[in-house]
Formats: structure tokens, sequence, C-alpha cells
């Protein structure tokens, strides 16, 4: 209907963009349903969608005729009165003879029958007072609610959190909190750390949320200031101001120039005149100021704050342009548009539009955001690993903010300066250019002082029990005996693992976190181990090394990142992340999660992928069926449609196993429109044309051509013609005297001849549309080229192995295949990497051009096969297109999945 409403197509599709993006950000935040309790679906067909539509028609067409009729009502309700009649008759003579059957008389007559119609002709019998049960209305089942999970509904008008997110952001504590939305609650609610069921673990209201988390947080160093300090006098006096706030509230919903209001305001002026403090507890905020000012806001989500201050008395003015100016009340205003997902702020032309499929970062402030890319220079980085920094740059970028790449350098067992500098050029082909590259080896040594750190604050200890026995021992939650050691001891071994030591290396640091949780990463996690390997960047200055787990929770917060984006394999160690930070009295950093990107027929595993290189099934690293970044770009993805394809996903936490037949028609769309146009005739099965009517060959006759048919801004470029003319003979079978075909680009020719050769002659102004044929071909010609095509299927011949199968069982060994064609001189001319399509059989990659001797691939043998690195020859490497047919009866040899 919008198609056919004569509106601009672009502005409808980017309108429906939107309310897809939409649906999906509240399917993401409500458990995949929409507001009215149905599950949304954003990849369902319009074919599945109506087959849906239609069953459901059906569904409601059957009831609707099962459902009865008035007439049969009308006769079940004369039946059901039937037998009320019966039943009562039979009431009133039990009641007439005292309830119980009368006794035989003397003279033995039977007693008469009791009829109906005397039995309704008595009067009739008072029934008993029927107790009615009171029905209890069943509660609305929320589902599971985890510890620190702040709910609250994103409907317009319904009560936000606001307390409870200011005090968070007051104390840089916000990314402690999670949040779902959830527009059946009429009220915030908390998760806690109880047990019981889902109400029992649940706190109501935003005052009791707010009092929970600042409680029950371990930083109490950062909460007990906003309770009131440490002694009872401080807590009670902030307790009695926030129950005069809440007194004046209910009393007239706190509205501008209501008596609960302006009663409020004079209260709060007396107080700051007269203590002559900067706010309402002393000269620190508290949670009193916190739930003050939350009660004098007419809209949280607006800033500066809409409330008329021009009226409050200038101690109060001051007092609330000191919390409203605080860069964490603007970051909890962030927080609550950015969670609902319903709008951004600020809402002015800072920022870019967000990508379709990405949702809004959380807490993000323009210029201030920091994401961090941590690859370990272990291997060379895969399409899954694209996605990570893609995601981590795109939201740098968008916020105005900064982009660290970090190579987490901490095992020299595995790193090499090999796959560092892989990385390093990596990004580049993916268009990522950091503001800064770090190495976590730059921070050893503050490393070893946090590990001291928590020695001495008895959090850590160190252990030698075997690794077998230790596995054992987490999984029973089981301390270790040396657990309790003393911090005396514990440094001890901790300076003897770090020496070098041989006795030293049976010992391990380990966090003392919790060994009965029922999250295994925080069983008492190891975090230091000796390991006599140098390492790449720093020798062997150190002897001992702290493991990722200790690593990057410091080393992000000294780095100053706000926002860390990890994948949700990841999930379980959140909670640890979390604890080294608050433990080591850090600064917390909010963690974004998103789901890993896994394609069909792919394994990303390093093992694996190291497996195929060292048993010469593939090329190399930079192989084309590799799922290495090197790998796919060198098969032809084009990095705009991958970063396109990838923002389209967004940060969604749904795991999905994705078709490479989706992504190709993507890049298809990004690299067709500026592919030029050649053709090829293939050296096997070619046939000869010969005109009667055009130049020898030697005469060097060329058409000016425009280089892509349908974009002429592409250029121009030269094409041979004369009388010979070469063809595919399968192009040609069956061709007839008197028949007109075309010739690609040049025009009309009517075969004259077909016994002993084919020969023709050229129409000019032929009809092109009455021809049945079509053929791609050349002039023959000493200038012709002959060209290497390389296509290529998938190294896995199963969509996606099951846990326990053996990926060696599934190897697709018809993975590769070649041909040699015969090219125009304009392909000399083509540049490394170009792309460019052969009419009638694809899009292809130039991989090695013409006159090059050698090749950046490796070489290989067995199913690894050669690539075109031998000889001088131009080498091309088909592009998928998404399509499961080929283009043309000159398709490739292979499945391209």
């Amino acid at each position: 209907a919008l198609k056919k409403s004569g509106g601009d197509v672009d502005a409808i599709k980017a309108t429906v963009a939107e309310l897809i993006a939409a649906k999906t950000a509240y399917a993401n935040a409500n458990d995949g349903k929409l507001a009215d309790g149905t599950p949304f679906d954003p990849n369902a067909s319009k074919k599945d969608k109506k087959k849906k539509k239609k069953d459901d028609a059906q569904k409601a067409a059957n009831a609707a005729a099962n459902a009865p009729t008035a007439e049969s009502l009308a006769k079940k309700e004369a039946k059901k009165a039937e037998k009320a009649a019966k039943k009562a008759a039979a009431k009133a003579a039990a009641a007439g003879n005292g309830g119980s059957t009368p006794p035989a008389p003397k003279g033995g007559k039977a007693p008469e029958k009791v009829t109906a119609a005397a039995a309704a002709a008595a009067p009739p019998r008072a029934p008993p007072a029927k107790v009615q049960s009171k029905k209890k209305a069943r509660p609305i089942q929320f589902g599971k609610v985890e510890p620190m999970q702040l709910i609250f509904s994103p409907n317009p008008g319904a009560k936000v959190p606001f307390v409870t997110i200011l005090a968070a952001t007051m104390t840089a504590l916000d990314p402690d909190l999670k949040y779902k939305m959830d527009s059946r609650r009429t009220t915030p609610a908390l998760g806690t750390h109880g047990t019981g069921t889902t109400a029992d673990r649940v706190i109501q209201g935003d005052i009791s949320c707010v009092k929970y988390f600042l409680r029950s947080h371990p930083r109490q160093d950062l909460t007990l200031p906003l309770l009131g300090g440490s002694d009872f006098k401080g807590q009670s006096e902030v307790d009695e101001w926030i129950e005069y706030v809440l007194s004046c509230k209910g009393a007239s919903s706190a509205t501008n120039n209501s008596i609960g209001y302006n009663e409020l305001l004079e209260s709060i002026n007396t107080a700051l005149s007269s203590n002559n403090t900067m706010y309402l507890c002393g000269s620190s905020i508290t949670l009193a100021d916190i739930v003050a000012f939350g009660a004098l806001n007419l809209d949280p989500k607006v800033h500066p704050c809409s409330t008329p201050t021009a009226s409050f008395p200038s101690d109060v003015a001051r007092w609330f342009s000191l919390i409203d100016s605080n860069p964490a009340t603007l970051k909890a205003r962030h927080l609550l548009c950015s969670i609902d997902g319903s709008t951004e702020f600020p809402a002015d032309d800072v920022l870019e539009p967000l990508a379709s499929g990405c949702h809004f970062l959380e807490g993000a402030i323009p210029f201030e955001v920091c994401t961090r890319f941590p690859p370990e220079p272990s291997g060379y980085l895969h399409i899954g690993h694209a996605k990570a920094v893609l995601l981590n740059d795109y939201y740098a970028r968008r916020y105005k903010g900064r982009l660290i790449v970090r190579f987490d350098d901490t095992n020299p067992s595995k790193e090499k300066e090999e796959f560092q500098q892989s990385i390093v050029e990596d990004l580049k082909k993916l268009g990522v250019f950091p503001d800064v590259v770090t190495y976590t080896s730059d921070y050893f040594a503050q490393l070893k002082s946090y590990a001291e750190w928590l020695i001495d604050a008895g959090l850590a200890f160190m252990d030698d029990t075997p690794q077998e026995e230790m596995q054992k021992e987490r999984m029973a939650r089981q301390n270790s005996k040396r657990r309790d050691m003393s911090v005396e001891e514990n440094r001890k071994y901790f300076d003897l693992m770090g020496s070098g030591d041989a006795e030293g290396a049976k010992w391990c640091l380990r966090a003392k976190v919790n060994m009965q949780s029922v999250n295994g990463t925080m069983r008492d996690p190891v975090i230091f181990r000796q390991n006599l390997t140098p390492h790449h960047r720093s020798g062997t200055t150190y002897k001992a090394y702290p493991t990722y787990d200790l690593a990057c929770p410091i080393v992000d917060s000294v780095e100053g990142v706000t926002h860390a984006l990890r994948t949700t394999e990841y999930n379980d160690r959140d909670e640890q992340y979390a604890w080294f930070q608050n433990a080591l009295k850090l600064r917390r950093v909010r963690i974004h999660g998103f789901a890993r990107m896994n394609f069909m027929y792919t394994e990303l595993s390093k093992r694996k992928l190291t497996w195929f290189v060292e048993n010469g099934q593939v090329t190399g690293w930079d192989d084309p069926r590799f799922p290495t970044v090197r790998g796919v770009v060198r098969r032809g993805v084009n990095v705009e449609a991958l970063r396109g394809y990838i923002l389209s996903q967004g940060a969604s936490r749904r795991i999905t196993l994705m078709e490479w037949n989706k992504f190709w028609a993507v890049n298809k769309k990004e690299i067709d429109d500026r592919a030029k146009r050649f053709m090829v005739v293939s050296k096997e099965g070619a046939t000869t044309i010969t005109l009667t009517n055009a130049a020898d060959p030697s005469k060097n006759v060329h058409l000016n051509i425009d280089a892509h048919p349908k974009f002429p801004e592409v250029g121009k470029r030269l094409l041979k013609i004369s009388n010979k003319v070469m063809v595919e003979a399968s192009d040609v079978d069956g061709v007839e005297v008197g028949e007109n075909i075309v010739l690609s680009r040049w025009g009309v020719v009517k075969v004259t001849k077909v016994e002993g050769g084919i020969e023709g002659e050229h129409v000019p102004d032929g009809d092109l549309k009455a021809c049945k044929r079509k053929l791609t071909w050349l002039s023959e010609s000493n200038q012709n080229i002959d060209v290497k095509l390389f296509e290529f299927d998938n190294l896995i011949n199963k969509p996606a192995l099951e846990e326990g199968e053996n990926f060696k069982d599934f190897i697709n060994e018809n993975n590769l295949a070649h041909m040699v064609v015969t090219g125009d001189a304009g392909m000399r001319l083509l540049k490394q990497d170009e792309v460019i399509q052969i009419e009638r059989r694809g899009l292809y990659r130039v991989d090695k051009v013409h006159g090059r001797i050698g090749n950046s691939a490796k070489g290989g043998s067995g199913v690894g096969g050669d690539l075109g690195e031998e000889g001088g020859g131009l080498v091309l490497f088909m592009i998928p297109d998404g399509k499961s047919k080929a283009m043309s009866t000159l398709g490739g040899k292979l499945e391209h999945r």
C-alpha cells in the first residue's frame, strides 16, 4: 500500500527499516516478544508470515464453526431447567418426611407416590446459604530476575528508577546494574542476591531499590557516604530527609506550585541557609539530596532539567543547579534514554543516526566513549574477530570517542611477532585505524603490584595443587588446602614463582573469591603462573605472567575504557570481571555483550585451522577458503559490505548461525555497480566464426564501449573486432543457416554457412531483441592473454558440527576448481585486487596481475592445490553472488555456499 501511494520509495524503505529496528529493539528487551505478547521474528519471510496469517484465520474459522448456536444454547438451558425442577421436587418430598424414608403403614398399604406436580405445588424449601469463595487473582509471571537487574516499564508515564540510576552514576558503580524493559511492570524492581522464588528475590520501588543497591554493594568506600556515613546519626539524618520528601511528594504528587511542592522547597531552603551547607546533610552529596532532586524533576530524561528554577529561593536554586550540572546526572539521563531504546540523549545533531540493527550504547556520552579491541597475538584474525573490531570501531567513531587496540600478550608460549604484525595488517584491510595501540606487557610491573596487593588484602593465595586435582576440587566446590595460608607464606611462594626457580613452577596464584558460587569462574580462578619462555617484547625480564582474567579488568580500567564490548561466551566471566575491579577499588567499566558471528560450513577454532595449514589442506593462512580476515578479503569480501552486514546484525545477544549466501548477496550489491565488464572464451571447446564483411585481425579495428553498460561513469574501454571471432562451442550448438545471433556489445550476425565451419555476416542495423542467442566472444588476436579462473567451496561439507563430532570426518575434498580461458588485451591492464565481472560467468577479483611472477600465496599440495602462483599469467578468483544457480550455462564447477 505504501509503494502504491506515490511516495518516495527510498523514504518508505527507510521508514520500514526504522519500524523493524524499533520492533527488534523492543523484542530484544522483552524476551523476544512484542507488546501484544506475540513472538517477533525479524527473519521471517513474507511467505512465512502469510502462511501464519492463513493458519490463524483457519483456526478462527474452525472455532466459529464449532461455536454453539442460539438454538442449541436454548435447548441446553431448557434441559438444565428441567433437571433442576426434578431435583427440587425430590428435595421437597424428602423435606416433607423429615428428610427420611417414611415407614410402611400398619395396614401394609404403600404410601402414595408424590408426583412432580404435587412437588411443584408444595412450598419451596429455602436452600442453604451458599458460601462464595474468593478466587485469588493470578499473579503476573515476570520471569527470571538476575541479581542487580533493574527492571522498569518503557511505557510513557510509567515510573522510572531515576533515583537508583542517579545514585549509581554518582558512585561510578552504574556498570554493576543490568537493565531490562518490561511493559507489565507498574513500578521499578531490582533483583537481589537472595534465594527462593522470583518474588523473594525482587525489591519493589525506586527508593527501596536504591537502598538495597547501596547497602549490598561491596564498594562500601563509595556507597557509605551516600547513605550518611558509617555512624548511625548521619544515616538517620539521611533517612529522615528521605521520609520527609516522600511524604511531601505523596501528599500532592510534588507537582509545581502544589502545597507539598512548595513546602519541600521551603524546607530545603531552610536547611541549606541555616546550616550554611552545600547539601542537605553537610558538605557532600547524600541520598537525601538525590531523592529530593528526583522529586523536583518534572522529566528526568530532559537535560538541562525542565523544572522552572527561576522561582526557587536562591539557596535552593544553587543546590539544584549543582546537582543538575554534575556529569553523573547527565550520565543518568543518558542511561534512562538509551536503556528503553526509544530515543537518544541529547537530541541534537552531534551524532550520526544509529546504524540500522544497532542498539544505543548504554551510558554513552559523546566525546567520552572509549572502546577497545584486545586481540591475542597468537594467530590470525578471523571473521569472528572482524565483528568485534568493527563494532568497537563503529561505536567509538559514532560517539566521537577513542578506539584502543591492545595486544593481550600475556602468554609468551603462544605469541609471536609474526602474528602481531599480521593483526596490524589485517586491521588496515578492514579499514580500522585505532587512536592508540597498546600492549598488556606494558603493564606487567603494575599487574604484579596489584597481585601483591590482593595477597596482602587476603584476597589471593598461592597454591601448588596439581592441575587435575584443582579442577576436581573446583567442580566439587571444595576449598584448596592452601587457601588459608598466611600472607607471609603467600608472599614467599609468590616471589619463588616469579624468580624462575624450578621449585616455583608448581605454584600459581589464585584469587580468593567464592568456591561455593554457582558460577564456575568465581571458584578461586588462577591469576598468575610461571612461564620461562622468553617474551617477544620483554624478553626474560619476567618469569611469571598474569592471566587474561586478571589483566583485562585492570588494564581496561587503567586505560580509561568506558565500554568493554565482549562476545556472550564471556557472560560467565562478567561477574568475575566486576569482582576484580571492585576488589582492587578500580573504576568500573561497563560491559556490553554481543553474539559471536558464526557461519555455516565454517570452523573458527584456531586449533582446527592450524591443522588445515599444517596438513596441506590449504595454501596458507591467507587461503581464500579460510575464514581468516586475509582469506575472506582475498576471496573477494568487500570491507564496506562486511561492515554494513555486521552492523545490520548489531550488538544483539541472540546467537544465530548465518548463511554465507546472504552475505554474498549483500557483497554483490556493494561491488557490482563499479565492476568493469569483460568477456572470455574457454581454451577447451572454443570454436571460430568467420565474418565475411569484417576487417582482418591485422587491421587493429576497435569498438569504444562502456566498461559497464548500466553505469557509463565507470569509463570506456576498447574492444577489438575482426573477421575471426572465437565463441564457446556449446553456444552455437544447433545453429542453423539464416539464423540471426547476437555478439554481445557488437551487434547482429546472420549465419550464412554451418558445414565446414560457421560463417556469417555482420548486420549493422539488426534487431537485437529478435535474436534468441546472445553470445560472449573474442576477436582472434596475438594480444589476447591466458587467464586462470579459480573457484572455491567450503572446507567442511556439513552446515554445523554437533558436539563430539570430529571435523576431520567432514572434510570437503572437492573444494577447489580452476580452468584456463582466453581474455582480451584490455585485461592486461587490470590492477591487483580489482573486481571485474566476466559476462555470463560472474564476479572475479584480481589475485595476480598479468606479467607478475609469483604470488602472495605460499603454495601447497594435496587438496590445498595450486592457486596460480607459478607463471606470469593473470589469476582471477571467483566471488560468490549469493545465488544458488549460476548466471548462465557458463557458470562455475562448484557450489558456492
